[in-house]
């Protein structure tokens, strides 16, 4: 038998941290103007990390006989957590925000600390998946290069399957680096319209110039020049023979100097002669399950299909009936029989997360839809319909349809649905798509139903409003208190072919 007193080592290796007496190494961190010295024991950062191993066998001792390891690319804060972690093995990230957890994995792998990085990155995977998804380009173009972070390139490789929106919306997007999205252009199972990917890849193209005038009549040869030896290797990968001959004309053509002659020939030729042989080379169309005519507005993102996946977690089939007869107008509910819609779940933050960027980015080019929310602490089921699409692109503008509403439905204790309609046909503030989509999600009205977090989280700091009564008929909560969510979920409504 063994006795173990591992919280006394630690505590005892912390101490000697603080300790200034006998240190022999110190370690400048930061940049100039944040720049912060720490003092540390060789011995102690030999046996725990080989980099520091490595960096002190390179390093000269001054005539004292102290050794200094420059390290100006993390930040003090990140490195104080780091080497707390090396004297005393433990590390605490209650309080720490997500991004300074990835900060963290990120340096802990630089500094060959492997058990700590590895610890990191399935903490993050298991909890923080919204933030992850949320910030794709941020963390992609960190991990992208390097031969670890097996795990978070999978989960990642997952996204860009599921999900590419997320990849191509995210407020990142043109900060991608250049192999990333290389890497991205050449799958043939990135399930957008090729017309749009078109769009992202010039959009990516000019933010890396960022001198090209916003009006492109006023583009000059050299403009074009400097986008095409900017795009050489991402505009090889674009389909261009899988996109509409519309298209072609709206889209590429304004564009078509940054192309080689030839492409640019065989392109046309291809739009009036499909059946004609081409000297340029022909990539296959891009694998896109159960496509759908293109979309003049938005392209909606694919719905991936889950085996064994709950319906819901908050509604039923009884719900779905009354619902559908509210979007169609219906004095009567429509028997289970009956019901001519099929609810497809886009969003449920249970599983995708609770942050109000993450609706934006999951829901984004999705027209007629439900949002069911689960009030924390009560039986409450409140949501609306929006019959519009939901645009991440569009924000400040306040957007007018007659056909939306909110509601309340039965459930448990409470014994009746709430429906509530537009009451002003010319009412221009039926559904509001907000500045800032950090903070709030779908807003139906002034007040009258709204999702907000100030915390990136619609379960944790009581922001969701059901306040007010101008643009919906009535209310459809008893209280005016604002509340968080339990779960919260988003249908696409599909009618039935039958």
């Amino acid at each position: 038998m063994s006795f173990k007193f591992f919280d006394k080592l630690s505590q005892d290796f912390l101490e000697l941290l603080c300790d200034k007496k006998e240190y022999n190494v110190i370690i400048e961190i930061d940049k100039e103007g944040n720049k912060k010295s720490f003092t540390a024991h060789s011995v102690v950062l030999r046996y725990r990390s080989s980099y520091f191993d490595k960096e002190l066998e390179n390093a000269i001792p001054n005539e004292n006989g102290i050794k200094t390891i420059i390290k100006p690319c993390i930040p003090a804060q990140i490195f104080e957590i780091i080497l707390k972690y090396i004297y005393g093995g433990t590390i605490d990230i209650e309080n720490s925000d997500t991004k300074t957890i990835y900060e963290l994995m990120v340096n802990a792998n630089e500094l060959e600390l492997k058990e700590l990085s590895r610890k990191l990155q399935s903490y993050l995977i298991e909890t923080k998946a919204s933030w992850l998804r949320t910030h794709f380009s941020l963390v992609y173009r960190s991990i992208f290069d390097s031969n670890e972070f097996e795990d978070l390139k999978k989960f990642y490789n997952d996204i860009i399957v599921k999900y590419p929106n997320l990849i191509f919306e995210s407020e990142d997007f043109t900060s991608l680096q250049e192999t990333a999205l290389v890497s991205i252009l050449k799958r043939d199972d990135l399930k957008v319209e090729e017309i749009k990917i078109w769009d992202y890849v010039i959009k990516w193209g000019i933010a890396q110039n960022p001198g090209l005038p916003t009006n492109l009549e006023e583009w000059s040869n050299e403009n074009f020049k400097a986008l095409k030896i900017t795009l050489q290797q991402c505009s090889l990968l674009i389909r261009y023979f899988h996109i509409s001959s519309e298209y072609i004309r709206e889209k590429v053509k304004p564009y078509k100097k940054i192309l080689e002659e030839q492409l640019w020939d065989d392109i046309i030729q291809h739009s009036m002669s499909p059946n004609k042989p081409m000297t340029s080379l022909v990539l296959p169309a891009r694998i896109i399950s159960n496509p759908e005519l293109p979309s003049r507005t938005i392209p909606a993102p694919e719905l991936p299909s889950r085996v064994n996946e709950t319906f819901s977690t908050i509604i039923n089939k009884e719900h779905v009936a009354e619902l559908s007869s509210w979007i169609d107008k219906k004095s009567t509910t429509y028997s289970l029989a009956n019901i001519p819609y099929e609810f497809q779940l886009i969003l449920r933050g249970s599983r995708d997360g609770f942050d109000p960027k993450t609706f934006w980015n999951m829901c984004n080019g999705h027209a007629g839809t439900i949002v069911v929310a689960k009030v924390a602490g009560t039986d409450e089921i409140v949501g609306g319909y929006n019959p519009l699409a939901w645009d991440n692109s569009i924000r400040g503008r306040k957007m007018k349809t007659n056909d939306s509403f909110i509601f309340s439905l039965k459930n448990g204790n409470i014994q009746n649905s709430i429906l509530s309609r537009v009451i002003n046909s010319n009412s221009s503030e039926a559904l509001n798509y907000i500045i800032n989509q950090n903070i709030f999600g779908p807003w139906f009205g002034e007040c009258e139903f709204l999702m907000r977090s100030n915390v990136s989280d619609f379960t944790k700091d009581k922001k969701c409003w059901c306040n007010c009564v101008g643009v919906y008929e009535k209310r459809i909560r008893k209280t005016t208190q604002n509340f968080s969510l339990v779960d919260y979920e988003v249908f696409k409504i599909i009618k039935n072919k039958f």
